[in-house]
């Protein structure tokens, strides 16, 4: 049976929900939907109207208002609900949400950003570390992981707006791509790029310089799976049509029983 599983970076749920997302979701209805940034605590997320649309709802929020976030919709109830890695500089901003299913494991993750400076520049890359541990030791356990999210790092020159003018830009730091480099070399395909090898395809767009409708932007949204579900993925794709946010949608189908 295919399975839809969609990620989005919202920047901000409520805000989203103003520019036509809860339609847009209605219409399109993904199995999963993956959503990070939603900058709202459980109580301001309008979670009987996900409900209403035939979702479970699963929040890991920041401590901080109005920052960070995760949420993950299911039609389906997960065997199993994880919130966090279980070490609370991390979790107290609310990134990771694991949900387990029956044929696999979902990671819902919003990678720091380090575009603000030194600090968070350096909590990036620390998180980074922490988190390839953390699917490394899944793994031990659970054979079957996808790992969606906004990862904040263009893994290679294809996945950015020229290049050559962001080698010193957080995103497409050579510590940032080695990080990646080393995470895909685990055992992990970039589903996207099974389907599409083409450049200019991003799934980000800057606010400034009227940069969307230049085609400006950074490909960060990743679908990430182990080599053991290579051979289930049906399709992935970005929707770059879908305007709530500064970023857009990216998608999988599996052929996989949830």
């Amino acid at each position: 049976m295919i399975k839809t599983i969609f990620s989005y970076n919202v920047n901000g749920i409520r805000a989203a929900l103003n520019k036509g997302f809860g339609e847009w979701l209605e219409v399109n209805s993904p199995d999963i939907m993956c959503i990070q940034e939603t900058k709202a605590s459980d109580a301001q997320i309008d979670i009987p109207r996900f409900e209403y649309m035939g979702y479970h709802c699963f929040i890991h929020s920041a401590e901080k208002k109005g920052y960070s976030g995760v949420m993950t919709l299911s039609k389906e109830i997960p065997k199993n609900t994880t919130i966090g890695m279980g070490m609370h500089k991390y979790d107290s901003e609310g990134r990771v949400l694991r949900t387990d299913f029956s044929g696999f494991t979902l990671i819902n993750v919003y990678i720091p950003s380090g575009t603000t400076g030194d600090i968070r520049q350096d909590f990036k890359m620390e998180f980074l570390a922490d988190f390839r541990k953390f699917i490394q030791n899944l793994r031990k356990e659970k054979e079957n992981l996808i790992i969606c999210g906004d990862y904040n790092i263009c893994h290679k020159p294809i996945d950015i707006n020229h290049p050559e003018k962001h080698t010193n830009s957080s995103g497409f730091l050579p510590e940032e791509r080695a990080w990646f480099d080393e995470f895909i070399h685990d055992g992990l395909v970039d589903t996207f790029r099974m389907f599409n090898s083409e450049s200019e395809q991003y799934s980000w767009w800057s606010y400034r310089a009227n940069s969307r409708a230049k085609n400006l932007g950074w490909r960060i949204d990743y679908h990430l799976v182990t080599e053991s579900l290579k051979d289930k993925i049906v399709n992935a794709g970005i929707l770059k049509t879908a305007e709530h946010s500064d970023h857009c949608p990216v998608t999988l189908e599996l052929n996989i029983q949830i």
